[in-house]
Order: C-alpha cells, then structure tokens, then sequence
C-alpha cells in the first residue's frame, strides 16, 4: 500500500477519529531496521502512513534511533510530505504548556548522529538554510487554528541529545541564544527529509517549562502526563484537519532539493551505493 502523508509521532493515532488503518506494513531498509511497522491507512480520505518514533511501547531512546531507516522507509512508501509530532520543553515564558510551536529553524546540541544517507562514493551537500517546508508549516498552523489550539509558527527547536533533561546552566545558556523550545529527534528527521526530497514540518507540543523557570521545582510528574494526554487529544484534532487542508500539489522547493546537491560524476558512483539509494536518487540517475 502506497501514501503520501507520512505521520511521525507517538500512540494516539491509532484511536484518532477517523483513522481507518488497513495495513501494517514492516520495511527493511538498507540502513537497518525503522522503530517499528509502519501503519497506513486512509484519513480524510487520504493516504496516510503512520510510525511511532520510538516504537510502539516508548522502548527506543533518542540517542538509539535510526532516523535513516524511518525516513528511507517513509520514501520507500511514497511518502512526499511529513508531519512530525514531538513533545517538547518551553525555553520562553511565551510558549506554555499545552501550546503548539511550529518552529522554522534548528539548532543541533547532538553528538555523533548519523543523519545523512549520502557518502559510500556519493557525495551531496543539500541546501538546509531553511528546513522546514514553508507550505506544510502553513498548513499545519491553518489546522491547529482549525482545533482550537494556542499556536506560534516560527521559532528555533534545539534538538540535544538526552536522554537526561538540561541542567540549570545549559537551559540558561539555550535561553541567552534565543532558542524557543528544546527535545530531542526532530533535527535529524528534518534533514533526512530534505534529502530524501519530501516535505517536513515539526509540530513541537509543550509540555513544560525546562528547568530554568523558576516555578519549575513544583511541576509534578501528575502534571506534566495530564499535559502530555491533553497534547495527544489535540495532536489527534490538528492532524485530521492538517490531513484535510492538505494542498493537492506541492508548491514547494522541497520535491527538487537534490537537483543541484549530487556533487559526484554519476559514471564514478559505486553501483551499490547507486541501488542502495535509488527511491532516493534514482531519478537523477536516468
């Protein structure tokens, strides 16, 4: 089964209104196993593939994702447009708990991540000025509108590397440089998106406000899981109506961002490297 719209995100899809699953599919990919099987359906009458980031059960840290898998497999599925669900913490008194942040930049305080499929005798270098697509941001605020949630788009996510939380210190610092939210998955994905050529967006949903707010100390666990089955109720409204306003064609540059990136001689690249990417490359390759 084939789809358009790939959803990335955690369990409450599969109770979403309107979700009719018909598949489970699993997908090997040349870069190993995606966090689990992807599930696709319909949703507003379109074709939806949906995957659990962290597989079903929350049973892969971030630091063990293998974010080229679940983008390669997205791609494999035929996939051209991503809408990625992620909690996160507040690094501004202007974005509270239970608001929706879509932001436009990123900021990478990870270490060591995989998050490129290029290299084996294939060398790109993709423009990531900008790396969210400007129409799926725009769609994506329409629905939260749409569902009634308090959102900003713009806005810079500083993806660390966990699994522990900031200290004091380093949640001060992410604040001096104006950062607007912090987690920890989403930077990598925007990336593999771009080269695989499909649209990205981030819907970064607030949970709290990291350690450096002085009320922080007496936010309880009790509460911070309210926010977080609050969050998922929304996540599930703004996702249908995102599904529902979703432009039939892209007016992006998103589907050609390889066009002026493959910097190696096509008759120089390693026939295996060649198959192994050709959901990806194969059509600069004709």
């Amino acid at each position: 089964m084939k789809a358009n719209i790939g959803i990335i995100g955690g369990s409450g899809l599969y109770h979403m209104p309107g979700f009719s699953a018909h598949e489970e599919i699993k997908i090997s990919t040349p870069f190993g196993d995606p966090s689990d099987n992807y599930i696709c359906g319909t949703l507003a009458g379109r074709p939806v593939a949906f995957l659990a980031r962290h597989g079903r059960g929350h049973r892969i840290s971030p630091s063990e994702l293998n974010f080229r898998a679940n983008i390669y497999g997205m791609k494999s599925l035929g996939v051209e447009r991503i809408l990625s669900l992620s909690a996160v913490g507040s690094l501004k008194e202007e974005h509270r708990p239970l608001d929706f942040v879509i932001p436009d930049q990123f900021f990478d305080r990870t270490r060591g991540r995989i998050s490129t499929f290029f290299g084996d005798g294939l060398v790109a270098h993709v423009s990531f000025a900008d790396p969210i697509c400007p129409q799926l941001a725009q769609t994506a605020e329409n629905a939260c509108q749409d569902a009634g949630v308090r959102v900003k788009q713009g806005g810079t996510y500083l993806c660390m590397e966990g699994p522990a939380f900031s200290t004091k210190a380093e949640s001060n610092i992410y604040r001096s440089w104006g950062m607007d939210v912090i987690g920890m998955t989403n930077l990598q994905e925007a990336k593999l998106a771009r080269e695989a050529e499909i649209c990205y967006v981030t819907i970064a949903m607030v949970t709290d406000y990291d350690c450096w707010h002085e009320e922080h100390a007496s936010v309880t666990v009790t509460d911070i899981l309210a926010n977080l089955q609050q969050n998922a109720a929304n996540a599930c409204k703004v996702i249908l109506n995102a599904v529902e306003r979703m432009p039939a064609e892209r007016a992006c540059k998103c589907g050609s961002a390889l066009a002026h990136a493959l910097i190696t001689e096509r008759a120089l690249v390693p026939a295996t490297t060649r198959e192994k990417l050709d959901p990806i490359v194969g059509k600069y390759f004709v």
